[in-house]
């Protein structure tokens, strides 16, 4: 990671001179997309200035400021006034999808992202009276709670609260923790998650969730509250999680009436 001044030496001549085929916008384009994509900037995506970007290319601001109104229109950058404004990199959204059950790791590199998880804490706990509610057990029963933020190529996009039954998972605080939980489950317990019931809200981000995903306090989140159960019904797991608004984009899928009828059907005949 490198701090905003931090532009390839090898730009700080005249971009005129360096290319002489191109147009100097051109070359200053090419140089600041070679620039987004180098994996150098923050995990926030900001620019340096017009100003640090006009000295180390050699070029006006004006032609900066050109360059970079080109690239916000292509939605390459947007800007942000303010104290903490300045220039941003418009991140890829990542989509979840409601339709698949699977963890977020799966979703992830489905969609060419490289997962990474952050165990904020691992510890058992007893159930609460909503969590015993939702897993079927009696309340003060031993749970495990399991709380991470999830990385997407680097960026936390979301941050994770997953508790599971004690009794359907003996010494899951022994093992890794930073994939996925339903493969785990799967490899050294044998049990499979094969349905989910997920309610959504959106909620704004409080000090504490803030502070762990790396945003503003009052920032737009999606709650997504999730039972997940076995193939006998049983309820596997209960999770309440937190998506960033501006790293994720939720996908519901929707049936005709006739498909629900004919599903019924077929599930009253067996």
């Amino acid at each position: 990671m490198v701090n905003a001044m931090t532009v390839s030496r090898a730009g700080a001549g005249s971009v005129a001179r360096i290319d002489n085929g191109r147009t100097i916008r051109d070359t200053v384009e090419r140089r600041i997309r070679e620039l987004i994509s180098s994996g150098q900037l923050g995990e926030d995506g900001r620019l340096p200035t017009e100003r640090e970007l006009a000295e180390r290319l050699g070029v006006s601001r004006t032609t900066v400021r050109q360059v970079l109104d080109q690239l916000e229109h292509a939605g390459s950058v947007h800007r942000r006034r303010g104290r903490t404004g300045g220039t941003f990199v418009t991140r890829d959204r990542v989509d979840i999808d409601f339709g698949y059950l699977a963890g977020i790791p799966a979703y992830l590199r489905a969609q060419g992202f490289r997962p990474g998880a952050h165990v904020v804490s691992a510890r058992m706990i007893p159930a609460d009276r909503t969590t015993a509610g939702a897993l079927r057990i009696r309340t003060g029963a031993l749970v495990y709670e399991v709380i991470r933020v999830r990385l997407a190529d680097e960026i936390r996009i979301s941050l994770e609260n997953a508790r599971i039954p004690v009794a359907r998972a003996p010494g899951l605080l022994a093992q890794p923790l930073n994939d996925s939980i339903y493969e785990l489950l799967i490899e050294r317990y044998g049990v499979t998650c094969v349905k989910a019931v997920e309610r959504m809200v959106a909620v704004q981000a409080d000090a504490g969730q803030a502070e762990l995903l790396g945003i503003k306090v009052g920032d737009p989140l999606m709650a997504i509250e999730r039972v997940a159960y076995d193939a006998g019904e049983q309820p596997v797991e209960y999770s309440t999680d937190l998506f960033r608004g501006d790293r994720t984009r939720v996908i519901a899928w929707a049936h005709g009436a006739d498909q629900v009828r004919n599903a019924g059907a077929r599930k009253s005949r067996a």
